[in-house]
């Protein structure tokens, strides 16, 4: 991996549960992100995946500083900017932006495609000279393959694709070194989402960005990623690089949920294991004991309901070198081809 850009450790967010109108007492805590920890390369793309509620969203407002950790690190060049405030936190934010998931509403209808873009210049104006930002504005509408005469009309005049492309001209404006992305084409049509997903791919190497990719479509992300990180329930159980993941899954979980993506293929289709899920995800203010996948999990035993699993190599795997051999958060992990390889048919 690329010298790491970006290290979090240990990240929890809990939001407290009150009773109480005048005196308010903490009854629990919904915790939303329990102990994550993944690190990210210079120029890398690390996709994170998960049902939705598992707490994607709430890493994603931590790491660009919209919500304060409860506890853990985010290192960024080696500095913890969760400690950071006033002037310092503001530079720290010029280097990391996002973007969001829904076009419609993260742009304000009230403002014009110009003053959107170059709203961070007056945030940062050491970066733009107030003369120069017209020009830097239509710069980057051309970037994101819009046209630069654009610059005055007002976000109702847009299709959410062209929408998602300003979003993300306004998330460039400030040469950032990281873009969190967070589902930027869920809420696309299918031929925009490809047309969208190779703008970023596309900027990444002209820019020298760094993405954090959320999603929960698996191909989108496999499309776009260099490593991805499978969440569940506030915490990672899974990680590794792409081939790892889709081809050498070893946490349950994971082989759950590529167990569950559409294949084109009718034969392949027909030949797959389908692995379903049995109950519902457990309440965030009432977590599992131990492994918290337990509840849901065909391989659950005692050892499961008392111990909590790391996210290391399994023991099974150590000392091996094969796709097998990544970081899965199972007492009992396994490998189980899931999804055939392209090209590969039945019997191979």
């Amino acid at each position: 991996m690329a010298e790491p850009i970006l290290e979090v450790t240990g990240l929890v967010k809990h939001y407290p549960l009150t009773r109480g109108i005048l005196f308010k007492k903490q009854i629990g805590a919904v915790k939303a992100v329990d102990g994550v920890d993944f690190t990210l390369g210079k120029g890398e793309t690390l996709g994170i995946v998960g049902e939705s509620g598992c707490g994607k969203s709430t890493v994603a407002k931590m790491l660009c500083s919209l919500e304060r950790p409860t506890a853990g690190s985010i290192r960024f060049k080696g500095e913890d900017i969760t400690k950071l405030s006033g002037r310092a936190l503001k530079a720290v934010r010029r280097d990391i932006q996002m973007v969001f998931q829904d076009p419609y509403t993260s742009l304000n209808p009230r403002m014009t495609v110009g003053d959107i873009i170059g709203e961070p210049y007056d945030i940062h104006p050491e970066v733009a000279p107030k003369g120069d930002r017209r020009r830097r504005v239509q710069e980057l509408l051309d970037v994101v393959g819009l046209n630069p005469e654009y610059v005055n009309r007002y976000p109702h005049q847009f299709s959410g694709g062209q929408r998602q492309r300003i979003g993300i001209a306004r998330g460039l404006a400030l040469r950032p070194a990281i873009i969190v992305a967070d589902e930027p084409v869920s809420a696309l049509d299918v031929s925009v989402q490809a047309q969208v997903i190779n703008l970023l791919d596309r900027l990444q190497s002209e820019f020298d960005l760094s993405y954090v990719f959320i999603a929960h479509d698996l191909s989108i992300v496999r499309h776009i990623s260099d490593r991805v990180g499978v969440m569940y329930l506030g915490r990672i159980v899974e990680i590794g690089r792409e081939p790892e993941i889709y081809d050498h899954p070893t946490h349950p979980y994971t082989q759950a949920l590529l167990s569950a993506v559409p294949v084109p293929d009718p034969e392949a289709r027909e030949h797959r294991e389908r692995i379903i899920l049995t109950g519902d995800v457990p309440s965030p203010t009432n977590i599992p004991s131990g492994c918290r996948f337990r509840t849901r999990c065909w391989k659950a035993q005692e050892r499961c309901v008392v111990e909590v699993p790391a996210l290391a190599v399994p023991d099974v795997f150590r000392g091996m070198s094969g796709p097998a051999a990544h970081d899965s958060a199972c007492h009992f992990a396994e490998e189980k081809q899931v999804v055939r390889a392209e090209g590969e048919t039945q019997g191979e």
